[in-house]
């Protein structure tokens, strides 16, 4: 045997991690754990296993949703690259096969957590519009991804609907405090996947996948994406108007300096500039996800 790993299945290995959108499911992580650290600094008592059981929950819907969304993806799109068509369908039958595991585990948790009184009426509804929102964003006849909807979907799956079902295991009830960080911060995960279609623009112009940036074109994407920035970090400033101490969101604007690096910065390139698409990226994530985690973090430590 060959005392080293073979050069092309690692290669391959690869392609597949990506498959399954590792950072999406850390996003999520991240979110889930904001909604479950308020309850808390409401007075609320928490409840560790309605917590792990949650997090499970909300880490298989998003793999499923990042998994289904490949199984469905068009014929003329490969999965990964060099395959061959026996290959394309084998990995579309296996990751099938892995989503609806998922999503069966899932009902599990989700009866666990009902014979353990975490479920009221409110965390169940939240816990149905996931797997809703999973459905829509990547089976066919719907697919959203298809629709120019799919990155809304997303963001309102990881920065709306994932938070929320943390929030409601532990508090039982909903609260506007949790109202208040959500919107702000589905914005930026909107502005966050609406960057990303422009770095991958090229590729979705050669197979015609209608992206939000292609439906609203660039000439609207790129003042929509500015008005999302302002949006959220101008419900941030309002916090205060609405009864809550400025403590508890002044970490959020700690990621203002990169918010408005990524909004130059993609006016730059939109009148001409030559592009830097890691930077632009990494901006984006960091002004969504440090945001999120600041947040989080002033709760916990509250």
């Amino acid at each position: 045997l060959h005392p080293f790993p073979n050069r092309k299945s690692e290669i391959k290995n690869r392609k597949l991690l990506k498959l399954s959108r590792p950072l999406h499911l850390l996003l999520a992580a991240l979110t889930y754990l904001l909604g479950s650290s308020i309850p808390a600094y409401l007075g609320k008592s928490f409840s560790v296993l309605a917590f792990w059981l949650g997090l499970a929950g909300v880490i298989f819907a998003q793999l499923a949703m990042s998994l289904l969304a490949e199984v469905f993806r068009p014929h003329n799109e490969p999965l990964v690259e060099n395959e061959t068509p026996k290959q394309k369908e084998t990995l579309r039958n296996n990751l099938l096969y892995v989503s609806y595991g998922l999503l069966t585990v899932n009902a599990v948790l989700a009866f666990l957590l009902y014979i353990n009184n975490s479920l009221v009426l409110e965390s169940s509804l939240f816990l149905l519009s996931s797997l809703v929102t999973v459905i829509l964003y990547a089976v066919h006849p719907f697919r959203l991804i298809d629709r120019g909807f799919g990155e809304l979907a997303l963001a309102a799956h990881i920065a709306y609907i994932i938070p929320s079902i943390g929030f409601l295991l532990q508090a039982k009830e909903n609260h506007r405090l949790l109202i208040i960080l959500i919107i702000p911060l589905t914005a930026l995960a909107l502005a966050y996947f609406l960057i990303l279609n422009f770095t991958s623009f090229t590729s979705d112009q050669k197979y015609q996948r209608a992206t939000l940036l292609r439906s609203l074109t660039w000439e609207r994407a790129v003042p929509f994406h500015h008005s999302l920035i302002v949006f959220a970090y101008g419900i941030f400033a309002a916090v205060p108007l609405l009864g809550y101490s400025f403590s508890l969101i002044w970490p959020a604007f700690l990621t203002l300096p990169f918010a408005i690096l990524q909004i130059f910065h993609l006016r730059h390139i939109s009148i001409g500039g030559k592009p830097n698409w890691i930077f632009l990226t990494t901006t984006a994530l960091a002004v969504f996800g440090l945001t999120t985690y600041f947040i989080t973090l002033t709760f916990w430590l509250r």
